[in-house]
């Protein structure tokens, strides 16, 4: 076979072992009812009736007698600041015309009578529930899928060890070829469940009634996170099997791993917890650790250039590239030593000494 037919035979395993995980299949749903609640629950949270300002002659009894939340101001005015400071949903004002900020809240359209004109104050800006819910769902859904799958490469390999399976595959198969499979079968596995969670976010977005800016940010921002995930995730992937290769045991991978996992948990807690920080949520979206979530948090919050992505998914790609090669070596370095856990060093020597004496 050549050399592709190995690496998509290999790569053909992997799938068929993960798609018969029950495990794999209840989180994919798990994370399916995550993405979709993350965006239909600040619309539910938010269901109680609106509050408005109202000048006085302007409606204010047919309001209260609609249930709704009215404060009496003196002006037009002060109902502005209200509502720009965003202690009511909406003003009505002199003419009478209604004021929001980027959509009108329909309990108010229909307590009046007739149909005022509206006037939003700002109808690029982005409901304050979606824009923690939509960044965190991002973090959430590249950490877990990225944790799971590289957690799942990474025992592959030392099931592969333990059992003394890889000798007689590297005696047919180039350790390479090997690696190239394990790292294919994963990224179509990922890469098929974040097209499934992207989907799903669209769909809850319009079964929440996201207005169409809401849904115009969301649509760029998931059509740059699935490139930056599968870049990502092949960077990440690489790291994930070269730990597999140097451990023995299953139950030394939690501990050989830790770099790993906090080279991933440290990028998901500083987006969630500074994506109100614009200059650090733009550093971060040039850090390959953290690029895939933060540039496309920043391209929902519409806060990128056109150009930025670009260049950070190239620093992401070439930082993958790296990392796939260090992977490898060490891979290759450590796959056949079966005494106890190898150290990184060791494993890198190892592979030179064998490339120089090949």
């Amino acid at each position: 076979m050549t050399t592709f037919d190995t690496v998509r035979l290999v790569a053909a395993r992997e799938i068929r072992v993960k798609l018969r995980d029950k495990a794999f299949i209840w989180g994919t749903v798990l994370l399916l009812l995550i993405v979709v609640a993350s965006t239909v629950l600040p619309g539910i949270l938010a269901g109680g009736p609106s509050s408005v300002a109202a000048v006085p002659g302007t409606a204010a009894t047919a309001l209260a007698d609609a249930g709704l939340d009215v404060r009496t101001v003196a002006d037009d005015a002060a109902a502005e600041r209200l509502v720009r400071d965003g202690d009511v949903d909406a003003a009505v004002v002199a003419g009478p015309r209604v004021l929001a900020m980027d959509d009108a809240p329909s309990d108010v359209l229909k307590a009046l009578s007739a149909q005022p004109p509206v006037e939003l104050l700002d109808p690029d800006a982005v409901d304050s529930g979606l824009a923690f819910l939509i960044p965190y769902a991002f973090a959430l859904a590249f950490f877990i899928t990225s944790l799971t799958f590289g957690l799942q490469i990474a025992q592959s390999v030392t099931e592969e060890k333990q059992t003394r399976v890889v000798e007689i595959l590297v005696a047919t198969i180039p350790v390479r070829t090997l690696l190239a499979g394990k790292l294919a079968g994963g990224a179509v596995l990922a890469f098929g469940q974040i097209a499934l969670l992207a989907v799903a976010g669209v769909v809850g977005a319009r079964l929440a009634g996201a207005p169409d800016t809401v849904l115009s940010l969301l649509g760029p921002a998931i059509g740059w996170f699935i490139p930056f995930f599968v870049v990502g995730f092949v960077m990440l992937a690489a790291l994930w099997a070269a730990v597999g290769a140097l451990v023995n045991r299953q139950e030394d991978i939690a501990g050989a791993s830790m770099p790993v996992q906090m080279a991933m948990m440290l990028p998901f807690f500083a987006v969630i917890i500074l994506q109100d920080n614009p200059v650090v949520l733009t550093i971060l979206s040039y850090l390959p650790v953290s690029s895939p979530t933060a540039m496309p948090a920043r391209l929902f919050a519409g806060e990128a250039s056109a150009w930025e992505p670009v260049l950070s998914l190239g620093i992401l790609a070439l930082t993958a590239v790296a990392m796939v090669f260090v992977g490898a070596r060490i891979y290759e370095g450590s796959l056949l030593r079966t005494n106890g856990r190898t150290k990184m060093a060791t494993a890198w020597r190892d592979r030179e000494a064998a490339r120089l004496s090949g």
